[in-house]
């Protein structure tokens, strides 16, 4: 075994145990519980299991908090301790980034820029951001990941699978298996910043002719696989906005609908993440707010042309009441041992989904509705139904399309925005045809080296 080898199985076995530890210790508590009956203990259980993974910085919490967006992965109770756990982790100091920085660029890594600064402007679950220049003068943003994730994320990933099985165990109205096997596949490529930067090289060309959302640019020689440079996008923060007026508003929450539902409609891509640190907002020339910045692109997600199919099959089906169409939506992406009354029961959560987009009329989208709580008593209606009618498998694709679906109607809600989302998504879905899909995706993915 070399060094650096050996230096990443020690640093594997380290986070193991502490993980381990800490998540096993609430495992066995929960099993005690249940084998000996106790009632009513999901809330402390919930609390408990916060608690422990709260001194757990990195990748862990990001996977706690992705649990917590997805729709009834976990129960409410575990979902809203879950949610309120931070990811990032404890920042590199100055000379610990000068090493990283060294150790990616080279020695002379500081002559390759104008200015770096020693602070780092973002820090997260993976990596912090520092502002610097480029030798021409070019605002940067550098994001370097931290030292060892890759032995971070396999240790933590193996108690995601721990956390998944618990629910199966003790509540298997819903098999998360596949849950398990597409974050773990999101998260790994999250640790290679080379895919990232062309996943930004994705978005330029699939948003080329939408000026309502902005892309970076990649510095390709100040980049490596575990350090990305893109150009600096000044912005405000978009709840800077949410008591600006309702045309503004409205204008911001348009820009959001392009930049997550035009990319998937014409070319079957994704953006997994709508978080609010993950865009920022622009203004036009007299200062005005007029689209947004796409900042982060480690979670994307890239469908096959047929489970874009489905998802308009099932909208045309719903709206034109063609429960036949409906059924071939759901054998599309993979439902099997459909029932009528599984069928009534997915079309719980699909009406929900497509409510906004089926209703030709400017709207909000969804009244008297925290942001938190969007989706949230839905999940619980379709989970309360599968308890009697299920199991059933959710397809593995299904963890950020409907991650995506949920993050966005809450940035809605955060805007109060007021649209046409029926006018907007069929404009998504103009003239739409499978193969129109497949050859754009394969074109934008060859033009970005994917």
């Amino acid at each position: 075994m070399s060094d650096s080898e050996r230096n990443r199985f020690t640093a594997r076995a380290a986070r193991y145990a502490r993980v381990g530890t800490r998540v096993g210790g609430v495992a066995a508590r929960m099993a005690g519980q249940r084998l000996v009956g106790a009632q009513d203990t999901r809330a402390g259980n919930a609390l408990a299991l916060a608690s422990a993974l709260g001194g757990l910085k990195g990748p862990i919490m990001k996977v706690a908090q992705l649990l917590a967006t997805i729709p009834d992965a976990v129960p409410p109770e575990y979902a809203s301790e879950l949610m309120k756990l931070q990811s990032q982790a404890p920042p590199m100091g100055w000379a610990f980034v000068k090493r990283r920085m060294s150790a990616e660029l080279g020695a002379d890594w500081q002559s390759k820029f104008g200015s770096f600064e020693h602070h780092p402007a973002a820090a997260a679950s993976l990596g912090q951001v520092h502002r610097a220049t480029a030798i021409s003068g070019a605002p940067l943003a550098c994001k370097l990941q931290y030292p060892d994730m890759q032995s971070a994320v396999e240790a933590d990933l193996t108690q995601l699978q721990l956390l998944l099985s618990l629910r199966k165990r003790f509540d298997p109205a819903i098999d998360t298996s596949e849950i398990a096997v597409e974050i773990s596949a999101r998260l790994r490529e999250e640790l290679d910043y080379a895919r990232e930067a062309k996943h930004v090289a994705l978005y330029q060309g699939m948003l080329k002719d939408r000026p309502a959302v902005r892309v970076p640019n990649v510095w390709p020689t100040l980049s490596t696989g575990r350090l990305l440079t893109l150009d600096w996008m000044e912005g405000t923060k978009l709840l800077a906005h949410k008591d600006a007026p309702q045309e503004v508003r409205n204008t911001l929450g348009a820009a959001m609908f392009t930049a997550w539902w035009f990319p998937f409609s014409r070319f079957g891509v994704i953006h997994g993440d709508p978080h609010l640190g993950n865009y920022t907002v622009f203004a036009d020339e007299a200062g005005a707010p007029a689209g947004i910045n796409l900042l982060d692109y480690g979670c994307i997600r890239i469908f096959p042309p047929s489970f874009v199919g489905g998802v308009v099959d099932l909208y045309r089906g719903l709206e034109r009441g063609d429960d036949d169409l409906i059924v071939h939506a759901y054998e599309t992406w993979g439902f099997k041992r459909l029932t009528r009354d599984l069928i009534d029961t997915l079309n719980i959560w699909a009406r929900f989904i497509y409510g906004p987009l089926l209703d030709n009329r400017v709207r909000s989208i969804a009244d008297g509705v925290k942001p938190s709580d969007y989706g949230r008593r839905e999940a619980f209606r379709v989970h309360q139904a599968l308890k009697e009618k299920g199991p059933v498998t959710v397809p593995r694709e299904f963890v950020f399309m409907d991650r995506a679906a949920i993050g966005l109607g809450a940035v809605f809600l955060h805007l109060a925005a007021e649209l046409n989302f029926y006018k907007l998504f069929n404009e998504a879905i103009e003239d739409f045809d499978i193969g129109k899909v497949a050859a754009r995706q394969s074109g934008a993915l060859a033009a970005a080296g994917l």
